[in-house]
């Protein structure tokens, strides 16, 4: 796939969401041709749930390259099912790195299932191959720390067919949280969402934002009362990373 205008930020390098979009994309046909695809489970009432994704970038992604997304899902471990992706770039060389961990659910009860409920899983080619190692799932709360940054609103256009927030506008919500003169200052070395509560439309959000050492940036949005979502993102520090 070639990167186009519209996947491309203020830089012309790929946005964090259009990332996001294109590993979804690739998680889709890979479920749809290993037999546990929505197309397979929408009959059932089940459906897979993002619980964490994790981002690490290898080299620039920019507006014109021509991307290949390799992706595989792992060995479930009891209620978590983990999937890693690859991107290269037109010369075969690694630029992005990803893992996310996925929940099987019963929508009708929102009760989590077990790779035994899927037909597929006794035959599925498993492959146990990390792309990156994840420093850490957990992301610390900021508890009574942050500044408040922003809040937001869910719109319809945010969600998906679960009725909810789709995973990849999280990168947008968060992302919008820095200035333009901030992430033009600024190269991403990595970053974290951490999906804890559904956001459905209506829903109103508050951002917190806490600057760390190290180039690192933590995150949360509040709603209803309660942590809805988390974000970390590590900054470049210096040349050679």
């Amino acid at each position: 796939m070639e990167i186009r205008y519209s996947d491309v930020d203020f830089k012309d390098e790929l946005s964090a969401s259009a990332l996001l979009a294109f590993a979804q994309d690739a998680a889709g046909t890979s479920a749809d041709e290993l037999g546990f695809g929505y197309g397979d489970l929408k009959p059932l009432g089940y459906g897979f749930l993002i619980v964490n994704t994790y981002c690490e970038y290898k080299k620039p992604i920019l507006l014109g390259d021509t991307l290949t997304v390799q992706t595989w899902p792992l060995t479930p471990r009891h209620v978590i099912f983990e999937r890693d992706t690859r991107v290269l770039n037109g010369k075969g060389e690694e630029c992005a790195a990803l893992a996310s961990r996925w929940c099987l659910v019963d929508l009708n009860g929102m009760r989590l299932l077990t790779p035994e409920s899927l037909s597929a899983h006794k035959n599925c080619p498993y492959r146990d191959e990390k792309t990156v190692e994840v420093p850490n799932w957990k992301i610390p709360k900021l508890g009574g720390e942050g500044k408040f940054v922003r809040s937001f609103t869910v719109a319809a256009s945010h969600c998906d067919h679960y009725l909810h927030a789709n995973n990849t506008r999280y990168a947008d919500f968060f992302f919008d949280c820095f200035t333009m003169d901030e992430l033009a200052a600024k190269k991403v070395k990595s970053f974290q969402i951490v999906y804890s509560k559904q956001l459905k439309e209506g829903t109103q959000a508050d951002l917190f934002r806490k600057d760390c050492a190290d180039g690192m940036s933590i995150l949360e949005a509040r709603a209803d009362g309660g942590l809805a979502t988390q974000f970390r993102v590590q900054f470049m520090q210096g040349e050679n990373e």
